[in-house]
């Protein structure tokens, strides 16, 4: 029997697209991670979590257990509204779904917007694993650069405009990660903001907002697209990952109610109950605004630490931006293919993501990498830094 037979035409086609997590470089034993965008184990809260599951089970018994869950499951979409609230972004009970993750959140939202037609617009680089799910829909993409500065919306502006002139299809969504971007690290200024905001009503499409990283800055807070739009344009997501525990899989989406609905239709009872209801447990005896605090703190001397290495081992050809918030730094190597010497750094104990995974024309990701400054501790950091420098010298040699 022909099992691929059986198979739809969209599924067929998805296939051939590299495998989900290709990017992710197999560790051997004791290998600094560099590569992982993953919170500190130190400052995953299992403890307080614990404490919550135990609270939740003692005053509700097997009602979370349940299909239809628990009553904290209401109390989570309100302790997020307020969360929401408090970055200018006001969502009624109907504007606001919780997704399993910000994956979960931007596949349903491929789903329901997003054909074999459809043309989206992506930052260029990216994240990758918002490039796969899109590649799952659709062949018809339109990069857009990315500099210090985010997302170039001139740029995006000379596209469009050349694309309208031409006759050619316009996107139907820019999706975009304007804050402590993945993975360079950067954030879009206060006047791209507005003007890709401009350039979404002026040739009508929807921006899909990946604020993952949002909370996370060192210094200043940017406003959020979603909390300047004033057309319903913007499909604002969010996640508690990076902030609480990325296993929990709480994430969500913001928009309109009638996004939410067809959102919704998709995702049927696709929730986690237990998960959900344990969050809210944990929200509920938990000061997140002095978590959160404590985050920042932590992961800007992490960054700090990983910037003086690299300013201190690298040779002077190699540069990087400097980020103000979120988990990474973006390092080019003029001249250098950094997925050629990945097996040689993984050899001296330490592991990167190479720059061509966030790019939909991977050579242009090839003088690239990105590094993590969230998973690994300090000392492991400033030893990661060295092995990584010592491979690129020899290559540079």
């Amino acid at each position: 029997m022909n099992m691929e037979s059986f198979l739809s035409e969209d599924t067929k086609t998805a296939l051939k697209n590299d495998p989900p997590g290709e990017w992710m470089p197999t560790l051997p034993d004791g290998c600094i991670r560099l590569s992982s965008g993953f919170p500190a184990p130190n400052l995953i809260p299992v403890e307080q979590l614990q404490a919550a599951v135990m609270r939740l089970l003692e005053e509700e018994k097997d009602l979370p257990l349940h299909y239809i869950g628990s009553p904290k499951m209401a109390k989570l979409k309100e302790q997020l509204q307020a969360r929401l609230l408090r970055r200018g972004i006001r969502a009624s009970e109907d504007e606001l779904l919780i997704t399993s993750g910000a994956c979960q959140a931007i596949d349903l939202i491929a789903r329901i917007l997003v054909d074999n037609k459809t043309v989206v617009a992506v930052e260029s680089p990216t994240y990758m694993e918002a490039l796969e799910v899109f590649q799952n829909y659709t062949k018809h993409f339109i990069s857009i650069p990315v500099d210090e500065y985010g997302l170039q919306t001139n740029k995006l502006e000379e596209i469009l405009a050349e694309r309208k002139r031409k006759g050619f299809p316009l996107p139907r969504i820019l999706y975009t990660i304007p804050t402590f971007q993945n993975p360079t690290g950067t954030t879009m200024t206060m006047d791209r903001r507005k003007h890709v905001l401009e350039l979404a009503a002026k040739y009508d499409f929807l921006i899909i907002e990946d604020d993952a990283y949002g909370e996370l800055y060192f210094q200043t807070h940017s406003v959020p697209l979603k909390a300047m739009d004033n057309e319903g344009r913007v499909l604002h997501v969010g996640s508690l990952s990076k902030v609480v525990a990325p296993g929990m899989r709480i994430g969500w989406i913001t928009a309109t109610t009638e996004f939410i609905t067809a959102l919704a239709w998709f995702k049927k009872d696709l929730d986690h109950p237990f998960a959900q209801a344990t969050m809210a447990s944990f929200l509920e005896r938990t000061d997140l605004e002095e978590r959160l605090k404590t985050l920042r703190e932590t992961y800007q001397e992490k960054c700090n630490v990983l910037l003086s290495a690299l300013e201190q081992h690298m040779p002077k050809s190699v540069s990087w931006y400097v980020p103000e918030g979120g988990y990474f730094v973006w390092v080019k190597i003029v001249g250098v293919d950094t997925s050629e010497f990945l097996t040689q750094a993984l050899d001296e104990g330490v592991s990167y993501i190479p720059g061509k995974h966030f790019f939909l024309n991977q050579q242009d990701g090839a003088e690239y990498l990105r590094l993590s400054f969230s998973y690994a501790d300090q000392k492991e950091i400033v030893e990661g830094i060295q092995k990584l420098s010592k491979v690129i010298k020899l290559i540079l040699s």
